[in-house]
């Protein structure tokens, strides 16, 4: 059979590189194709879906999601009920008005519990929004000194540093050294022991001075109440 006067047609479906010629078997080759670049499709797409309705570990099951063949089973009140497969549980549940929630699954057997469970998830949601209202934000201020900062100077960034304190924020003090002024660095470090010793009614020192590059470093905390 003879290919002249052919045309080659070439492809390369996420890697796969196919020839088509156009003759007898193009019909075959075309076909081939198309089923793998639909089989690849299919993939992704039940890759994707996999990953859009993974359920997390960390969940707990409730009454029917608990498949296990045995179960100990404790009441609301935290009874212990004994022992028992999970449709017997189930139904014990269902008796009471309310769910079967596993709270042990790594328990042999796991523990089961027989409670309210959309109760039980308002209370949590109401102590987890209660914690981020009562937790605070610490904030770190900074207060930056030059190793020739006259007393005025001195005095308005002490103020500046004791009013974070007073705010609950910590204060990171730093003296910039500039040109020759690295070569005395003990200068830095007398002054930011003055800094201290100023703010000491409302802060107290969580990192001492400490040179990094250019820079002298001191981490104020405030004070205990």
């Amino acid at each position: 059979m003879s290919f002249e006067n052919k045309q080659k047609y070439s492809f390369s479906p996420y890697g796969a590189s196919f020839a088509v010629n156009i003759g007898t078997y193009q019909g075959k080759f075309v076909r081939i194709a198309i089923g793998c670049l639909c089989i690849r499709f299919l993939m992704v797409l039940d890759d994707d879906f996999k990953e859009g309705f993974t359920i997390s570990k960390s969940e707990l099951q409730v009454n029917e999601m608990i498949r296990d063949n045995e179960l100990r089973v404790v009441s609301a009140d935290g009874e212990q009920l004994g022992v028992m497969d999970a449709r017997a549980a189930q139904r014990l549940a269902n008796e009471r008005g309310l769910d079967l929630v596993k709270i042990a699954p790594n328990a042999k057997p796991p523990v089961c519990k027989i409670m309210d469970f959309g109760k039980y998830k308002f209370e949590l949601a109401k102590r987890e929004k209660e914690n981020r209202k009562n937790q605070k934000v610490v904030n770190i201020k900074e207060v930056q000194l030059s190793p020739s900062i006259d007393t005025n100077d001195f005095n308005t960034k002490a103020k500046q540093a004791m009013k974070f304190l007073k705010s609950g924020d910590k204060v990171r003090v730093k003296v910039r050294f500039r040109g020759r002024e690295l070569s005395h660095s003990e200068i830095g470090l007398t002054l930011l022991d003055r800094f201290a010793e100023a703010v000491k009614e409302f802060g107290t020192v969580e990192k001492p001075a400490k040179l990094e590059g250019r820079n002298m470093l001191m981490f104020l905390a405030p004070a205990a109440q």
